[in-house]
């Protein structure tokens, strides 16, 4: 099975505990982190060659995922000030 680049963990390698405490308080958090896995799996399957889209759409794609994780960084970045 090949690993998935882009994953949370990956993306936030020092923040382990911060994303574990986050998805166990923090429903809005765990919304983001679903939406986040399930757009990157997407990406991930359409650069795999898996699925075929147009380039529009995978750009579009790619740009959900950089708000997402904009999104997500700013609630780690909270979480580590707080």
């Amino acid at each position: 099975m090949s690993h998935t680049p882009h994953e949370l963990a990956d993306e936030f390698p020092n923040d382990h505990a911060i994303l574990h405490e986050l998805k166990l308080n923090n429903a809005h958090f765990v919304t983001l982190s679903e939406r986040y896995h399930e757009v990157n799996g997407e990406i991930h399957r359409i650069e795999s060659e898996v699925e075929n889209t147009s380039d529009e759409y995978a750009e579009t794609l790619k740009k959900k995922r950089l708000a997402l994780i904009d999104e997500i960084s700013a609630m780690v970045s909270q979480a580590k000030a707080g």
